[in-house]
């Protein structure tokens, strides 16, 4: 019986956590990246109550050298990889200029380095197994603004990134796709409000139920609403689509 494996990054907490123990009732194994060692192996354990064999592997994937680590552990574990799952990175909302050259190098070293360097590290892999790439970007992608450039501008590289894997991956038959999620309520958003709010002169509910009408929404997303997209992504349904960013936003953005 041929097993099926996949790589997420990310998976300590949040949309990395929700999507790896979404990918158990489709993956016979799960690789779970992340630098939170003690967390990590609380999503091991929920993946395992979920039926998918697991391989936690805590690293920093800004290091050079992860990447391949990652990909190599993983084929000696399970013998093969046929999806990548690159969530990992935590941009910080800095203000345009007051974001440092080590604040801009450390989210590109993450987000965008590490997860061009995983991919490009798993592909050899993923051409056996005719595989899939998701990449994590987000809405702030389309629609850059100064209090929070970074996020925006790494945003939009992934994108672009995920563009170009995808336009190599038709020739080697690996399908490549990037999601824009909207506002999505994880611990690392409600610590946010916790710290935006009383700069403010809010209460942390206040700020809560602000964002949402800001943003034009209904409400929150959550990341299980998340792992689903990424679950069709990387299934038989979805096989053709490649080269396709995906929002999932609530209506957040308004253009066609």
């Amino acid at each position: 019986m041929t097993t099926k494996v996949a790589v997420i990054t990310g998976a300590s907490q949040g949309i990395g956590r929700s999507t790896a123990i979404r990918l158990a009732r489709d993956f016979d194994s799960i690789v779970l990246v992340a630098r939170n060692r003690a967390n990590l192996d609380e999503t091991a354990s929920m993946v395992g109550k979920a039926g998918a064999k697991t391989l936690a592997i805590d690293i920093d994937l800004a290091r050079s050298d992860a990447a391949q680590k990652v990909v190599d552990d993983a084929r000696a574990a399970f013998g093969r990889i046929d999806a990548v799952l690159n969530i990992a990175g935590a941009v910080p909302q800095i203000d345009l200029f007051d974001m440092t050259d080590e604040q801009w190098d450390a989210g590109l070293a993450l987000k965008l380095h590490g997860a061009r360097r995983l991919t490009v590290a798993a592909w050899p892999s993923l051409k056996e197994t005719s595989g899939s790439v998701v990449l994590m970007s987000g809405n702030s992608a389309l629609f850059p603004k100064a209090p929070y450039a970074a996020v925006g501008t790494i945003n939009a590289a992934i994108v672009a990134l995920a563009k170009a894997f995808s336009d190599r991956g038709i020739a080697d038959g690996v399908q490549v796709n990037s999601v824009l999620p909207g506002p999505v309520m994880t611990g690392r958003r409600r610590s946010y409000l916790e710290h935006w709010a009383p700069l403010h002169d809010m209460t942390v509910e206040e700020a809560t139920a602000r964002f949402p009408v800001e943003a034009g929404i209904a409400r929150y997303g959550t990341p299980e609403e998340i792992a689903e997209l990424m679950a069709f992504l990387v299934s038989p349904a979805a096989k053709w689509m490649t080269g396709s960013t995906l929002r999932m936003d609530g209506g957040e953005v308004k253009s066609i």
